[in-house]
């Protein structure tokens, strides 16, 4: 058979197929592919026409010639998903569906007729992964797991099983220590001395009184720097809805500010704080106006960790870190690890103000902690200048 001829044979084919006639249509298909031509369109039509005709054995053929010489053809991805999902297999079918979702272009390029198939796809990889979510979590019920009373991990790492929620991992945006667990909220059992700092609120709140008294102490908590490129960090820089009154900045006490709060800096005597020569710690009151939102950032070293604890909290107050998000209550305190993406929201009509402090983390060494510290004391050195370093 010549090229015209299984050219002939594939038109045929194709109009047989159109006017509903698969059984005709999949006899000209064959006929174009024993002529040597085994290109997408004879395979993907002899595929549509044995669908039509219910012969499995001859349409998975084709679909797999299909997809062995073009493994991201959209069609032939979701009649193989298709076929996955009617045997039972619904693991398959959804990787089926999702290598076709992924593969398609921008909408505004994708073939009109081919827009539904899209849509269907992504309904049934909805409708498959709720059937596979109400199957899992219903099975694991069975064999004891319970998530309000499981370990926690393991509740996360199901959640991340079943699409719920996404990974989030540390990305400081300076300094990064390899080997560090990636935990968004710590156990405050691994902080005794944090009760001490929740026991003094109502002095702290007291003092925190009498400061804001004086407005023009506080100073947007991100600054634009005169001697760096700037970014706009998400309309942060310099911003008048997210401020700051510093107790200690970049290592060193404000002394005026800390006399200010004698019952504050009392509060964390026992708070392993990252006393690091011109960096760190920072002790401040972090404000944050009604309405604002500070949008998703991460820190810059990975070494420390954030410690809040909530002094004046209106309500609507809500924080998030990677997946976990949570309302501040006043006088309950949290760790977080500020390298792992978050964001905060105050939704109401009313100012909302936070202790906030860096500590080191429990996982390092001593050793490891005067290394991290003589590094920045050499980087430093190098410049010969007074590092400025938002916290």
């Amino acid at each position: 058979m010549t090229t015209n001829d299984s050219e002939r044979q594939l038109q045929a084919g194709t109009e047989a197929l159109r006017r509903g006639e698969a059984r005709a249509a999949r006899e000209h298909f064959l006929q174009a592919l024993e002529s040597g031509r085994g290109d997408a369109p004879v395979l993907l039509g002899l595929a549509y026409a044995s669908l039509a005709l219910h012969d499995d054995e001859i349409k998975v053929a084709a679909i797999e010639r299909l997809l062995a010489i073009e493994p991201q053809n959209i069609r032939g991805l979701i009649l193989r998903a298709d076929h996955e999902g009617r045997k039972g297999d619904i693991r398959a079918a959804v990787s089926f569906y999702q290598a076709a979702l992924k593969s398609a272009p921008p909408a505004e390029q994708v073939p009109q007729d081919l827009l539904p198939e899209l849509r269907r796809a992504r309904q049934m990889v909805e409708r498959y992964g709720d059937q596979y979510q109400h199957y899992l979590l219903r099975d694991m019920a069975a064999r004891g797991f319970d998530p309000a009373t499981s370990s926690s991990r393991f509740t996360q790492s199901l959640d991340l099983l079943l699409g719920n929620k996404r990974v989030y991992v540390q990305e400081p945006r300076y300094y990064y220590f390899p080997e560090l667990p990636q935990v968004q909220f710590y156990d405050n059992r691994m902080f005794p001395w944090l009760e001490e700092v929740e026991r003094a609120t109502a002095d702290i709140r007291t003092e925190l009184l009498a400061v804001m008294k004086q407005p023009e102490l506080f100073a947007p908590y991100v600054q634009r720097k005169s001697d760096r490129p700037n970014k706009s960090q998400a309309g942060m820089v310099d911003n008048p809805d997210w401020t700051a009154f510093y107790l200690i900045k970049h290592g060193a006490i404000v002394e005026e500010n800390a006399a200010r709060c004698p019952k504050t800096m009392t509060a964390l005597k026992n708070a392993p704080l990252t006393w690091m020569l011109q960096r760190s710690p920072s002790v401040l009151f972090s404000v944050l106006r009604a309405g604002a939102h500070i949008p998703p950032h991460s820190g810059l070293v990975n070494t420390r960790l954030i410690c809040h604890l909530p002094v004046i909290v209106p309500g609507r107050c809500t924080f998030r870190v990677g997946n976990d998000v949570r309302d501040w209550e006043a006088g309950k305190a949290w760790v977080f690890d500020d390298t792992i993406e978050h964001e905060a929201w105050n939704s109401s009509d009313a100012t909302r103000v936070v202790l906030l402090f860096d500590i080191w983390r429990p996982e390092l060494s001593a050793e490891e902690r005067t290394l991290v510290c003589s590094l920045f004391e050499s980087i430093d050195a190098f410049s010969g200048r007074k590092p400025e370093w938002t916290i």
